[in-house]
């Protein structure tokens, strides 16, 4: 169903509204393969909105999303799914089960026949472990891990489904800056081993910039700017969108966005 002739993933005057708030209005946004893209924005902004719709989960106020140039609409689930995966902010494990077998779940839209998983779904899952340096946790039952080594299974998941299009929302959460870096790592080598696509959504402006090639910022009042990440992750228009003022710190080759310093009175009352 796919082609190379338009973008994994496009939105195309998408609306989207909770209530009586408009979340984001008319966006119209091509996502091509070999970027990631940071969806930015302040709580409440419309990240986790805007991954869900694009998923196919919500459905817009007005608009549509299209995936290889087809709208979501028209897309049977199983075929969507070998395109497209998600991996949701909440990762909740209900039941006791291996590591291994829990990343092998992703691998249902490959399955034929009765369902059983071949060797090339057992080599997929072993493979999207070690990307994330997980191969010693695979017969672990994932109700004996951490919150943050939750977090990594999940991903490690969601790259076994080998849908070229990756919908992350909150991927870095509960992980420490040192699982951050490796995860954004595992996903800059992801994206360009072949033609993939991922978005994000990221509240780490300065991880962003460094590891996105482009940015989508929300103002969560409907506006955003779209574009390469340190034409959009700027100190003034983040500043806007975070409601506080940020600066803009040079080191050398380093740049990264700080609190501004508030501007004190140096006088006294007499």
């Amino acid at each position: 169903m796919s082609t190379h002739a338009n973008p994994l993933l496009a939105t195309r005057a998408l609306t989207l509204r909770v209530g009586a708030r408009t979340l984001v209005d008319q966006l119209t946004q091509p996502f091509n393969a070999g970027e990631i893209w940071c969806i930015a924005g302040a709580n409440g902004a419309g990240k986790t909105t805007l991954i869900a719709t694009l998923a196919g989960l919500r459905a817009p106020a007005a608009g549509h999303v299209e995936v290889d140039g087809i709208a979501l609409r028209d897309w049977k689930p199983t075929h969507l799914a070998q395109r497209r995966a998600l991996m949701p902010q909440d990762v909740r494990d209900a039941f006791s089960a291996s590591v291994l077998d829990i990343v092998l779940l992703n691998r249902y839209p490959h399955l034929a026949g009765w369902g059983w998983e071949s060797e090339d779904d057992r080599i997929a899952a072993h493979t999207a472990l070690a990307q994330l340096d997980l191969e010693d946790f695979a017969a672990r039952d994932v109700l004996s891990l951490s919150g943050g080594e939750r977090q990594r299974v999940a991903l490690a998941a969601a790259l076994c489904q080998q849908a070229p299009l990756l919908l992350l929302d909150e991927p870095l959460a509960h992980l420490d800056l040192h699982h951050q870096i490796a995860c954004l790592e595992a996903l800059r080598r992801w994206v360009r081993d072949a033609a993939r696509t991922v978005l994000l959504s990221c509240h780490d402006l300065n991880l962003a910039r460094r590891y996105a090639t482009h940015a989508l910022l929300l103002d969560g009042r409907g506006g955003c700017h779209a574009g390469p990440v340190r034409d959009v992750l700027t100190a003034a228009r983040a500043s806007e969108a975070f409601g506080h003022p940020l600066a803009l710190i040079r080191d050398g080759p380093h740049e990264a966005l700080v609190p501004a310093l508030a501007q004190t009175d140096d006088t006294h009352d007499s």
